[in-house]
């Protein structure tokens, strides 16, 4: 009884100069699935690759050595961008679009003609369409995020909205490149919708997006084969186009637990494009049933930490710009794996991360250095807030280091 109580405070404050100490706040999940998915990659490209470097280099490993050079600048180009502040990008977000927007009309006068298509330049090295997906996602979260109190008016919103996707997609069109048009779109469309668009604007949309698929099909040449070929395989697979018989065939040969890595004979006998647009097949064949829902699984993963990321944002910025890069990556995975076994039709998208291809792989990477950083950027803030937050609970002293509450006093009586 009487005892005076005793208050450490160098002991309590310390936990809210632990707070906030610098962190990395890197979202582990979301590193470790990248890194497996790379992985997965690169060894598949691997196997994948031994034909189409054997006819265009006489070394099995060309394929190999070009992705693993690839992947590393990306990895590099990840990390800076993970260490820098997103919100940066408001002072570059213009210029940026203006250049992409450049290089998709350079391509068209000065692009390398391939397949009857001019996609990339400097011999295929550089491929401006895979740019405008990420430059598109960038643009258009700044932009929705600075007109969030007019954008359902439709003279600011969705008009001008519209303006700028018939830009950028007509000039992809143009290539043409049918898929990475539609996903130009595509994303268009989700951010509008994830950044607060009515109902009946996103209807509207989807209505012009489904005339949009019409033309396609019924004017391209090119789109019209696919879809006819599509329509084939689904009353007949015998009847599908050849590349769909193939990757079947891959499919139905690694069964549930493959045949063994390398040992696949589907690439050697007529599957086109192995190390590219068709390397889902060969992981089919080569890792069976169980390696195909691994693969799917990460990507599954990516897009629970991606909009996971997206909720915890700071701002509406931060939400559109990691929903953005989730939604991208994953619905071009979901389009690769959907084409390789004729649930819809052909489209030359390639499998984010795994699929050789040094402008995919750079990008990719690069909108995975974009999720980072929001992830990162989010939990720098919320342990700031928690530190502050805990401070103010802690600081027991005033401005004159004189205690801000009361002691226990002695008793006034004599002692017993």
């Amino acid at each position: 009884m009487g005892e005076s109580v005793s208050l450490n405070t160098k002991t309590m404050v310390r936990p809210a100069k632990t707070v906030r100490s610098l962190r990395l706040g890197i979202d582990i999940p979301l590193l470790i699935t990248v890194i497996t998915l790379l992985a997965v990659g690169l060894l598949m490209v691997y196997s994948a690759s031994w034909k189409p470097s054997l006819q265009l280099t006489g070394s099995t490993d060309y394929f190999f050595l070009n992705q693993l050079k690839w992947a590393f600048v990306g990895v590099i180009g990840a990390t800076l961008v993970t260490f820098l502040d997103y919100r940066m990008l408001r002072h570059i977000v213009v210029p940026l679009m203006f250049i992409t927007l450049v290089l998709l009309v350079l391509v068209l006068i000065f692009g390398d003609d391939r397949f009857n298509s001019r996609r990339s330049l400097m011999n295929g090295s550089v491929q401006p369409s895979e740019m405008a997906k990420l430059v598109i996602i960038i643009y258009l979260s700044y932009w929705l995020y600075t007109k969030q109190d007019k954008i359902n008016i439709i003279s600011f919103g969705l008009i001008p909205l519209a303006f700028i996707l018939a830009i950028t997609a007509g000039l992809i069109l143009k290539q043409p490149d049918i898929s990475a048009a539609m996903t130009v779109i595509l994303l268009g469309g989700l951010l509008f919708y994830l950044a607060g668009g009515e109902w009946r604007q996103i209807l509207l949309v989807g209505l012009v997006v489904g005339a949009l698929l019409i033309v396609v099909v019924t004017v391209f040449p090119t789109g019209q084969q696919r879809f006819a070929e599509y329509i084939r395989g689904l009353q007949d697979p015998v009847q599908s186009s050849f590349h769909i018989r193939r990757s079947v065939e891959a499919i139905v040969n690694g069964g549930l637990f493959g045949v063994g890595i390398g040992k696949g004979t589907t690439k050697f006998t007529g599957l086109p494009v192995t190390h590219t647009d068709s390397i889902f097949a060969v992981i089919a064949e080569e890792t069976g049933l169980v390696g195909c829902f691994l693969v799917v699984g990460l990507y599954i993963a990516l897009l629970w930490r991606g909009l996971t990321i997206a909720n915890k944002a700071p701002d509406m910025f931060g939400k559109l710009l990691a929903a953005g890069v989730t939604l991208w990556i994953t619905i071009e995975a979901l389009i690769n794996m959907g084409v390789m076994v004729n649930l819809i039709p052909f489209a030359g998208n390639a499998l984010p991360l795994i699929s050789a291809g040094g402008s995919s792989m750079v990008m990719t990477m690069g909108a995975l250095g974009l999720l980072m950083n929001v992830a990162r950027i989010s939990n720098i803030e919320s342990k700031n807030k928690e530190g502050r937050a805990y401070s103010a609970v802690v600081d027991l002293r005033g401005r004159n280091r004189r205690g801000s509450v009361s002691r226990v006093s002695r008793p006034t009586g004599p002692r017993q």
